[in-house]
């Protein structure tokens, strides 16, 4: 899990309230194994002030899961690791198509109280380095200030047997105000 500091209040002195971002990676219960790796993270995107606005979900697939997901579109990677834009917008298209129990992976919540996020939306796809890279955001249903006990992400899937791993510190996007986040390891 990951956590962020308050932000400072634009005057030297005590932390102003709110506390605004953390991140919680989670993988499959103990008893099951994983059939897909995704490193990645998340990045919390504010508006004014600290007002959370929205999640940005960073997924990096294992190289295995990368070859699987372009031959079942019938894509190949080029002499150089990369796609033709032809392929790409292919790719973007089909990746679109979420699954109706598809959960998002993103999980946001304020003192353990789920906060509702709408479908994600901005999907952008590239290979790097042999692996496929998906990005996507989660908009906030209603924007929220953030409260003094901070948010929490949890980044998981529920509905398949996903191993996620954090591998990108969260960023605070967007902030004008003085914060931090952190990361804080899924204990079972």
């Amino acid at each position: 899990m990951a956590r962020a500091c308050r932000p400072r209040s634009r005057r030297a002195g005590p932390f102003h309230s709110g506390a605004l971002a953390a991140v919680l990676a989670l993988s499959a219960p103990a008893h099951s194994h994983p059939h897909v790796f995704i490193d990645g993270g998340i990045n919390f995107v504010f508006g004014d002030g600290a007002v959370l606005q929205s999640l940005n979900v960073n997924w990096l697939y294992d190289e295995f899961e990368t070859l699987y997901i372009l031959s079942s579109y019938g894509i190949s990677l080029n002499a150089d690791g990369t796609i033709d834009e032809a392929d790409q917008k292919e790719l973007l298209i089909q990746r679109t198509k979420w699954p109706s129990d598809f959960d998002g992976s993103a999980h946001l919540s304020v003192a353990g109280e789920p906060i509702s996020l709408e479908w994600p939306t901005d999907l952008a796809t590239e290979v790097i380095d042999g692996r496929l890279r998906m990005s996507y955001t989660r908009h906030l249903e209603t924007p929220l200030e953030a409260p003094e006990t901070g948010f929490e992400a949890a980044f998981y899937e529920s509905t398949y047997f996903f191993a996620f791993k954090i591998t990108e510190p969260p960023e605070l996007l967007g902030s004008s105000v003085v914060c931090s986040a952190f990361f804080l390891p899924f204990d079972p």
